[in-house]
C-alpha cells in the first residue's frame, strides 16, 4: 500500500495520521492511502468527480458517465 500523508485538499502534511481521517483508493499493493487534516477537506475530496475514461480510453472532456 502507498501511503500519503500530504492533505490534497490544503496541501499541509498531516501529522500524526493514524489520529485522522483517511480513504483508500485502490486494491492490493498499489492502493494509496491518503490522510486528510480533517473531515472537512475528506468529504470535499469524495465530492470531487474523476474524469469518466469511455470505452476506447481517451479522455472525454465533458466528464459524462
Amino acid at each position: 500500500m502507498i501511503i500519503s500523508t500530504t492533505d490534497p485538499i490544503s496541501l499541509t502534511e498531516v501529522q500524526n495520521p493514524e489520529s485522522h481521517p483517511f480513504v483508500v483508493e485502490g486494491d492490493g499493493e498499489n492502493a494509496l492511502k491518503i490522510y486528510f487534516e480533517n473531515e472537512e477537506n475528506k468529504s470535499i475530496y469524495l465530492g470531487i468527480d474523476a474524469e469518466h475514461q469511455g470505452e476506447d480510453f481517451e479522455p472525454k472532456p465533458d466528464n459524462s458517465v
